[in-house]
């Protein structure tokens, strides 16, 4: 806000501060002198004006019997105005000098986690350059910005109108993140905004979501991915993707244990759900979908089955791997 030279840094690089906490202080002789001559102009204001009111009011009661004319009485007026407006410029040039003065102890705008200083001490700074003393990262709460794409969004809109969906019991969107090394962030976050205009290069529009940050585990710039929990199917079948094909046609096709024998049928997938697709149509719950071992045995053949989570693939010959298809 203010030019000087920089006396103190005040602060630890890369620790915590508060809101107000001051960071720098600034050479402050010039502005102690400008305040203390505006104090001075101001006093002298006063005095001015001072001596204004009473010539006015003398002149007033000697317009009154006619001593003196309606000319001295309408300058006297005047000069009373004037030093009154005087008095008014002087009380703001004070004011801006204190403002300045205060300006040479630089503070923190936000609490946060503080970077390293670009300036040390005896070094000048200029108002208003373009170049910043330092940063400060706020980091609890913390944002996390992510984007979705129109076409899910519109997919999502009319699921809801039409009932396949439903919105949490609150109202509130909920979003998880997944870290860099696999695991779940502890702290769940809500929803603060959804962009009004769609990024026309990509398609998308950008959500933000506000996570607690006690331990400082999330920081600027780091790659997370989020799961946004916008509505609920609680009928929703989820199958493990690569127990999808894709026929000839293009139908997306299952294979499934059915009275120990491999069948194949059609059915329709939604989108995807972390590794697994989402089945709208074409299997019921508690169903056998082949997940290994099926692709070289014709439809129709007798077959073992494992479960899909064994650690061991299926090696013998007629053996498939096979998952239970769940509501979730």
């Amino acid at each position: 806000q203010v030019s000087g030279i920089v006396q103190q840094r005040l602060f630890v690089e890369g620790a915590d501060v508060k809101a107000g906490q001051p960071l720098y202080q600034l050479d402050s002789a010039t502005y102690q002198a400008a305040l203390a001559e505006s104090q001075a102009t101001l006093a002298k204001s006063r005095a001015t004006l001072k001596s204004s009111q009473a010539t006015a009011r003398r002149d007033i009661g000697l317009a009154k019997i006619d001593a003196i004319s309606q000319q001295d009485k309408e300058d006297a007026e005047a000069s009373l105005l004037t030093a009154a407006a005087e008095v008014k410029v002087a009380e703001a040039d004070v004011q801006t000098a204190r403002i300045n003065l205060a300006y040479t102890r630089i503070t923190a705008p936000i609490s946060g986690r503080i970077e390293t200083s670009t300036v040390t001490p005896g070094a000048l700074v200029v108002a208003q350059q373009d170049t910043a003393l330092t940063t400060v990262q706020q980091l609890d709460p913390i944002y996390v910005d992510v984007t979705q794409s129109t076409t899910e969004l519109l997919r999502l809109k009319r699921d809801l109108a039409s009932g396949k969906l439903q919105t949490n019991g609150d109202g509130q969107a909920r979003i998880t993140l997944k870290l860099d090394d696999g695991s779940t962030y502890n702290h769940d976050g809500r929803l603060q905004f959804s962009g009004v205009s769609v990024n026309e290069g990509t398609g998308t529009v950008t959500l933000r979501a506000s996570f607690a940050n006690p331990e400082r585990l999330l920081l600027p710039g780091m790659y997370v991915v989020a799961v946004l929990e916008q509505a609920q199917d609680h009928n929703a079948i989820l199958i493990p993707q690569k127990a999808v094909s894709r026929s000839a046609s293009g139908q997306t096709t299952v294979l499934l244990v059915v009275d120990g024998k491999i069948e194949q049928r059609v059915n329709s997938v939604d989108r995807t759900v972390g590794n697994q697709w989402w089945v709208s149509s074409g299997l019921k719950a508690n169903e056998q979908v082949v997940v290994e071992g099926g692709q070289k045995t014709p439809v129709g053949t007798e077959v073992s089955v494992q479960n899909a989570d064994s650690p061991n693939s299926p090696s013998p010959s007629g053996t498939v791997a096979a998952a239970d298809v769940k509501e979730r």
